[in-house]
């Protein structure tokens, strides 16, 4: 009872996060709000015994997005005048794409095999075998992705901070 509670709770968390991402206006209300749904995912990635993969979750999304709040603030603190503009039938467009999605989603889930046999549930220790090969096998290509990460921060930082002439 209490795990279906728990799973419950994380189900409402990302809904929920992910609604008020669809219809708040402030960008500072969207930003908490994705925080709220990628929280929710990362435990519900631990449901599904991923734990290395909700950890990601937790640390590299939820944290991104205080980063992608920050640099919103900054970003948008002298926009004052921009006009924006919508697409005509906006409301239209977004149901034949929630339609279309919604009809791939119940063919995909009618098509996967959902029987579960107790021995696919045992595994190795997600984190061990990841960092393990991460340290090892794909090394370069981790720290490779780290300076591009880096390089990709320092390029945004540059056209943040850059005076418009």
């Amino acid at each position: 009872m209490g795990k279906d509670f728990v799973f419950l709770l994380f189900v409402a968390m990302t809904i929920g996060g992910a609604a008020i991402v669809a219809f708040a206006k402030r960008i500072i209300y969207n930003a908490f709000a994705l925080m709220l749904s990628l929280f929710g995912l990362a435990g519900l990635y631990v449901f599904l015994s991923a734990d290395f993969i909700a950890a990601v979750q937790v640390v590299v999304y939820v944290g991104g997005i205080m980063v992608l709040m920050l640099f919103g603030v900054l970003l948008t603190t002298k926009l004052t005048d921009v006009k924006l503009t919508t697409l005509k039938n906006q409301r239209i467009w977004a149901g034949i794409t929630l339609g279309f999605f919604m009809i791939v989603l119940g063919a995909v889930i009618q098509r996967a095999p959902w029987i579960v046999t107790h021995e696919e549930l045992v595994h190795d220790p997600q984190s061990a075998t990841i960092g393990e090969l991460l340290m090892t096998k794909y090394l370069l290509p981790f720290e490779i992705a780290s300076v591009l990460l880096l390089a990709a921060l320092i390029g945004a930082l540059f056209i943040v901070r850059s005076e418009h002439k």
